[in-house]
């Protein structure tokens, strides 16, 4: 039933899929840049063994994209917005005004999400500066689509940093949630919509979690001038 190896056999076979966009990366930071100049943003902690094979492959930056929902208090799991690397702020406000959310509890909320969010980013990049996407051709990428949320939020987040594109791409997705967030950006790559889906591990069949340190030490390879995968990631 499985469909790929692991995160990294997933991540070879989405590169494959996303060949038209080698050849235009560029040098994060630097001003001047082409529109169509491409980096690989990575939705941790999943998605960065994935999005690690990708970008060696494409010969582009890589980077996380953190996103952290905002839920209703008492009712966590309802999300009333979501936070994300680079400052960025969605909030529902028609649901805060029909649930009658205070403004202070909304800010409550942000900043213990916000606090969360950079002891991550510290976590995974260390000192380095997160990666300019102002005007670049964004691949945003994660191991799999279920409900999709964490991805919607992810694609609301990065609008608002002004990509010139964003391009979604996963090695499987439900159906649903593939045709939905298509509609939402410039580029959508499902490598494998099955149906029934269940859930994203179903599909591979090595599933473990992803650590902190794994990232941590894929991010760091991918900065240095010639990537090498970190082990456990080798090229073939």
């Amino acid at each position: 039933m499985a469909v790929f190896r692991d995160r990294s056999d997933a991540g070879r076979a989405l590169a494959a899929a996303l060949m038209h966009h080698a050849g235009h990366a560029g040098h994060a930071g630097h001003a001047g840049h082409a529109d169509d100049e491409v980096m690989v943003l990575a939705l941790p902690r999943g998605g960065v063994p994935v999005a690690f094979e990708v970008a060696v492959r494409l010969a582009a930056p890589l980077d996380v994209f953190l996103v952290r929902k905002l839920g209703v208090p008492g009712h966590e799991e309802l999300a009333m917005g979501a936070i994300a690397s680079g400052g960025v702020e969605v909030v529902n406000e028609q649901l805060i005004a029909r649930l009658g959310i205070s403004r202070r509890a909304l800010e409550a909320a942000i900043t213990r999400e916000r606090r969360e969010l950079q002891r991550r980013e510290l976590a995974y990049r260390g000192g380095r500066a997160p990666l300019e996407v102002a005007g670049r051709t964004v691949i945003l990428i994660d191991d799999g689509l279920a409900t999709g949320s964490t991805m919607k939020a992810a694609v609301a987040g990065l609008r608002k940093l002004g990509p010139g594109r964003i391009v979604v791409a996963v090695p499987v997705a439900a159906p649903e949630s593939c045709a939905e967030i298509g509609a939402e950006v410039d580029e959508i790559v499902c490598l494998a919509t099955p149906t029934p889906f269940h859930g994203v591990g179903l599909w591979y069949e090595q599933f473990p979690q992803v650590d902190d340190a794994e990232v941590h030490a894929l991010l760091a390879a991918s900065a240095r001038p010639s990537p090498r995968p970190a082990a456990g990631h080798a090229l073939v």
